[in-house]
């Protein structure tokens, strides 16, 4: 059964703004995150200038793409809007970059600082199509929004 949104949420901040070191808190948070929402894959990934990098994930295996340029994907189409961009077929997605063979949703949320620039994402993937409604959207929005220390307290 998955943990309730408010005491996951305080978790995720706590973690966010904790000591650890930084792919350690990432993981953890990834960790928090797939349990909350009984999700098959999340990778919490760093964005830069020009590039998008794998910070830390939980789920079956790494991506196979860990590593990619700002602009491309899924992910490219939420960093340039700087909204949550949700996927319910990936198959029928020209934008989408493979990074598992058996995902057919995705989700991707960015992490928006308080200068508007986006410096990570959330990155949920499912292997169901239409896996992720309007609640699953609000509910990792306010995990980010909760996990950004982890991107401002570098």
């Amino acid at each position: 059964m998955p943990i309730q949104v408010n005491t996951a949420l305080n978790q995720i901040r706590s973690i966010a703004a904790g000591g650890d070191d930084r792919v350690e808190k990432a993981r953890r948070l990834a960790d928090c995150i797939r349990k909350l929402g009984d999700y098959h894959w999340v990778g919490i990934f760093d964005v830069g200038a020009k590039q998008v990098s794998l910070l830390a994930f939980s789920g079956p295996g790494v991506t196979e793409v860990p590593t990619f340029p700002v602009g491309k994907g899924i992910t490219g189409a939420a960093i340039k809007q700087k909204q949550t961009v949700i996927v319910g077929d990936v198959r029928k997605d020209s934008r989408y970059v493979t990074s598992f063979g058996d995902t057919v949703s995705e989700m991707i949320v960015p992490v928006v600082d308080p200068s508007g620039r986006v410096v990570g994402t959330v990155d949920v993937d499912s292997p169901h199509s239409d896996a992720f409604g309007p609640s699953d959207q609000q509910m990792v929005e306010q995990c980010a929004e909760a996990a950004l220390p982890l991107w401002l307290l570098r």
